[in-house]
């Protein structure tokens, strides 16, 4: 992406400069928790939608903001699509007989193990508390502890603490899961 400076003049507005400098980060954020590129940006688009009906785009916390949204409303998305899920599927099992799939329709191991670790990590996601969650999907989106800090709206000297007390609850239920 083209840094927003080489596009900033007084003809832009506030919001359109937030969008150029925020969108890549919200963007990866959300997709650091859905795993899915289109989603990722269907929730950057709603984000950014909400921070301009609420005419936030001039305040000094606004992307602290965006990367909160976006990790709260990625995390919505990945409950949606689960119950979407649960839906189709329940709607299939009651239309269809299911029976095994040929031979030669599966994927390769190492393909179904990837996918069966992501689901594993959004499962967890979603049964840990929603700030552990957060947190999370922040810190290994790649942000700094000052911005997760920002973010959450809490001092940054508690975020290496939250972080330890999320990384635990989080392997505490990859381990419930496993066995």
């Amino acid at each position: 992406m083209v840094a927003a400076s080489s596009f900033a003049g007084p003809a832009l507005s506030s919001f359109e400069r937030l969008f150029l400098e925020e969108y890549a980060r919200v963007v990866a954020i959300a997709y650091r928790i859905t795993a899915d590129r289109d989603e990722a940006e269907d929730v950057a688009q709603e984000v950014f939608v909400q921070c301009a009906r609420r005419r936030m785009t001039e305040r000094a916390g606004t992307p602290a903001w965006l990367y909160r949204a976006a990790a709260h409303a990625a995390l919505n998305a990945i409950r949606s699509r689960r119950r979407r899920s649960e839906r189709e599927l329940r709607a299939f099992r009651l239309t269809q007989s299911v029976g095994p799939a040929p031979a030669n329709a599966q994927d390769p191991q190492r393909i179904l193990e990837a996918e069966s670790d992501r689901a594993a990590v959004r499962r967890v996601l979603r049964r840990i508390p929603a700030r552990d969650a957060q947190i999370l999907a922040l810190r290994y989106a790649g942000l700094s502890y000052n911005e997760i800090a920002q973010s959450l709206s809490v001092a940054a000297q508690q975020i290496g603490t939250r972080l330890a007390r999320a990384e635990r609850a989080f392997r505490k239920e990859i381990q419930r899961e496993a066995s």
